[in-house]
């Protein structure tokens, strides 16, 4: 058993060994620091107002909007999206997903994605044009600038909708908005020329969020923040990272700037919500990351190529916004069906990517057949195991012959005393006699280890798991276990302790109680090791682990507990089948078996 303990520690030590060289032969790409934003756009374009004005795209005034949802608006309404077009500004600054719920108590409100400017935590997009040279800010469409309704009256699936603004200089503006079933709008803005000069415009879209999200996670397995792929480079920036951008100009605004060649996207992400801005494929455009520490606001924004516009003659641009949740089939099929390069990994799989998403895709699979999440782990640890069970049987049986070999591992050590080197020696003469390799035991558990924690970060992380219930009073199988010993798992009439708190983490549920069971009966199945220091490790174990993993995730929990039961009868099994019956309750009372076969002195 000492060599087996050694074999636990050597894989758990060779796992985080794995994970060090992961991160230094593929290392998270550096975030882009030195770029600043260009004072002025190509060509003869006149540079934009400072950050703060009232013109400068994306800054409206805070007195005007305080009062931003009694404005003219335009309704938003689909299967999936509620909200409204604000006509001041002709932006949507107003959007919730009617599919998802802020919590799982009855009546909680449904999910605010986008709010207006003025409003806590106010988070909209926008879309514009900078002037070129002869033109100043009053003769394009602003932030503020008044639209008109001409075409369609609710911004519905299969009914776009169109607003207009004129200007004196001959110039009529239109912006379109068109929606589909999920949550991908279409914006067309337009140009016609009726003047008698030639006029140079460069259209953009822009993202606003003013401050951090109050519900912002921090955690180190999760990203949010900025999010953009640049010609297939993804690049994850945290709001400070941001935050620490070059300064760009006497304002102090911090900007990155990173020209896109072919394909690409921008925007920000949560956990479970996105909003990105998206040219259309193969568009160059230029991808401007800003903040503006006097105002406190975090902008992307895609500023397109140049439009040139001679007397009679009309200019249009098209851009895509995704604004809504990020569902893995939704997501997916945008970047199929749309081109849109790299947009599944808006999901944050992780550094182990190669095994997150195909676990995902493999319990998603499951679920489909299943309709039960909870259940659908179950079966996903049952083929794991049935994948890994050739592994697992050498094992079992490496171990059975290593638990044969115990008396005379026994006698080479008293004989060996306290020389380390002879003890060494003779015990490898010993595995090659009976050709049993000590080190087969390693495999199954580093293999183990990456597969636990990829499930971890999938249930973590995907949407398709938040306010997943599984049975009873298990309804959201990405939070923690919600019963408690202390009201008897329900049967007293107070509440259990808020997750989170000291109270909570003492009086477990019953998933980490049937966690801390399962391992203790798996870990029963093999003698206690003859070290007094680990066999009182060994006996903690399983205790200890149960109230580490209590304020975990109930899918992980459940998984886990899933695993042990599956090892428990594949082991019992193997080493029945190789001709060792394992003494369980021999095992539970202390080893009484194996000191009374221990050979005498």
């Amino acid at each position: 058993m000492d060599d087996q303990n050694r074999n636990l520690i050597l894989a758990t030590a060779l796992s985080f060994l794995v994970i060090l060289v992961w991160f230094v032969v593929f290392p998270p790409p550096e975030p882009v620091r030195d770029a600043s934003e260009p004072t002025e756009m190509t060509g003869e374009l006149i540079a934009p107002p400072a950050p703060g004005t009232a013109a400068a795209p994306g800054e409206a005034p805070a007195d005007t909007a305080s009062a931003a949802l009694d404005l003219p608006r335009v309704p938003v309404e689909t299967p999936r999206l509620r909200g409204s077009i604000n006509l001041q500004g002709g932006r949507l600054d107003d959007l919730s997903l009617k599919d998802y719920r802020e919590r799982l108590e009855p009546g909680s409100d449904i999910v605010h994605l986008f709010t207006p400017e003025g409003s806590p935590e106010a988070y909209y997009a926008l879309w514009g044009w900078r002037p070129g040279a002869g033109l100043d800010w009053d003769t394009v469409p602003g932030p503020d600038t008044p639209w008109t309704l001409v075409e369609g009256d609710t911004l519905t699936q299969g009914r776009p909708v169109t607003l207009q603004w004129q200007n004196d200089a001959g110039l009529t503006f239109t912006r379109s908005f068109e929606v589909d079933a999920n949550y991908l709008v279409t914006v067309r803005d337009g140009v016609r020329n009726d003047g008698n000069a030639t006029v140079r415009l460069a259209p953009y879209g822009l993202i606003a969020r003013h401050g951090e999200p109050a519900d912002l996670a921090n955690f180190f397995i999760l990203h949010e923040g900025l999010i953009k792929v640049a010609d297939g480079t993804l690049t994850e920036e945290s709001y400070s990272s941001i935050r620490g951008f070059r300064v760009s100009d006497r304002e102090g605004t911090h900007a990155s700037v990173v020209e896109v060649t072919g394909n690409g996207w921008l925007g920000f992400t949560d956990k479970y919500w996105m909003a990105t801005l998206i040219p259309q494929p193969d568009q160059a455009f230029t991808a401007v990351t800003r903040y503006v520490p006097s105002r406190d606001v975090y902008q992307t924004r895609a500023d397109l190529p140049t439009e040139v516009v001679g007397p009679g003659e009309s200019a249009a641009v098209e851009t895509m916004l995704f604004a809504g949740a990020k569902e893995w089939t939704v997501i997916r099929t945008y970047q199929n069906q749309l081109g849109i390069d790299r947009f599944i990994d808006a999901i944050d799989w992780g550094w182990f990517f190669f095994l997150t998403k195909p676990i995902f895709a493999v319990l998603y699979w499951i679920n489909s057949f299943i309709g039960n999440m909870g259940w659908s782990i179950i079966v996903l640890t049952l083929m794991i195991k049935a994948v890994l069970l050739p592994l697992a049987w050498k094992s079992y049986v490496s171990m059975a012959k290593m638990k044969e070999l115990q008396p005379e591992m026994m006698a080479i050590k008293e004989r060996a005393g306290d020389d380390k080197q002879k003890l060494q020696k003779e015990m490898i003469e010993l595995y090659k006699t009976k050709k049993v390799n000590p080190a087969a035991g390693c495999l199954p558990i580093l293999l183990q280890i990456p597969i636990f924690f990829s499930l971890y970060k999938v249930i973590f992380v995907t949407i398709e798991l938040r306010h997943a219930p599984w049975l009873g009073p298990f309804q959201d199988l990405s939070a923690p276990d919600p019963t408690s010993i202390f009201n008897l798992f329900g049967a007293l009439p107070w509440a259990a302790p808020p997750p989170g708190s000291i109270l909570a983490l003492i009086f477990i549920g019953v998933l980490p109680i049937a966690l801390g069971v399962s391992m203790f009966f798996q870990m029963k199945l093999n003698p206690a090791p003859t070290d007094k220091t680990q066999a009182m490790i060994f006996a903690w174990m399983p205790w200890v682990f149960m109230f580490i993993l209590g304020g975990f995730a109930s899918g992980l929990v459940l998984y886990w507990i899933a695993n042990n039961v599956i090892t428990f009868i594949q082991q019992y099994f193997i080493m029945w089948r190789s001709g060792h019956r394992p003494d369980l309750f021999g095992n539970m009372l202390g080893g009484m078996r194996r000191k009374k076969d221990r050979p005498a002195k």
